[in-house]
C-alpha cells in the first residue's frame, strides 16, 4: 500500500517514530509513505526510482536482519530502483562523481549512520550511491543471481561470510574492487 498525504506533518504522523525530514518516501512493514514536499520536487523518473526503491524494502525484509549491513540493503534497492530507469551513472550518482573527480574517492563502504538524511554535510547522498555501486559493480561483475545470493547470505551469515561464500572475496578485496569500479564509472 503507498500513502500519499496532503501535507508533511501528516507524512510524519504516520511514519512515527521513523522521522521523514530529507526524504521524499519511506517503506514501513507493509506500506510506503510518501513526503508529499519532497516527493513532489522530483521528476517523473526520479519518482519511478523512489517507488520502485521503497517496493524493493517491502519483500527483502524477509531475507534482512541485524547481520545485513544498511550499506547492501539500501543499495539493492537503489539498485532495483535504477535498473529500468534510463539515468546515466553519472547523473545519478552526481554528489559521489563530483567528489570523485576532486580526488576524494571512498575508502570504505558508507557506515550505517551516513544514511541519515538530515545529516547537514549532504553525506546521505553519497552513501546512497556508494550503496547503489556496490550492488551494481556486483551485478555486473557477477550477474543478478549472485547479488541476491550476496543479499540473502548476509541475512543468514554476516557479510563477510557472504561476500566469501557467494563472491569468493575478502571484504578487503570487495573494497578495493568496487573502489576501482567507482573510480572507472565516475572519473
Amino acid at each position: 500500500m503507498i500513502l500519499v498525504p496532503a501535507t508533511t506533518a501528516q507524512a510524519a504522523e504516520l511514519a512515527a517514530p521513523a522521522a521523514v525530514g530529507g526524504m521524499a518516501a519511506l517503506a514501513g512493514t507493509d506500506r510506503i509513505i510518501v513526503e508529499p514536499r519532497s516527493f513532489a520536487l522530483l521528476t517523473d523518473a526520479g519518482r519511478d526510482v523512489v517507488l520502485a526503491h521503497e517496493l524493493t524494502h517491502i519483500p527483502m525484509r524477509a531475507a534482512t536482519d541485524g547481520r545485513t549491513p544498511k550499506w547492501l540493503i539500501e543499495g539493492f534497492a537503489d539498485y532495483a530502483g535504477y535498473l529500468n530507469a534510463d539515468i546515466p551513472v553519472r547523473a545519478a550518482a552526481a554528489e559521489l562523481a563530483a567528489e570523485i573527480r576532486a580526488g576524494r574517492l571512498p575508502t570504505s563502504l558508507p557506515a550505517p549512520e551516513d544514511f541519515t538524511a538530515t545529516r547537514p554535510d549532504g553525506r546521505a547522498a553519497r552513501a546512497y550511491e556508494e550503496a547503489w555501486l556496490a550492488c551494481r559493480y556486483v551485478a555486473r561483475r557477477y550477474g543478478e543471481p549472485r547479488l541476491l545470493a550476496l543479499y540473502r547470505a548476509a541475512g543468514r551469515d554476516g557479510v563477510d561470510a557472504a561476500l566469501a561464500s557467494t563472491l569468493g572475496l575478502t571484504h578487503a578485496s570487495f573494497v578495493t574492487a568496487w573502489r576501482a569500479y567507482l573510480r572507472a564509472e565516475l572519473s
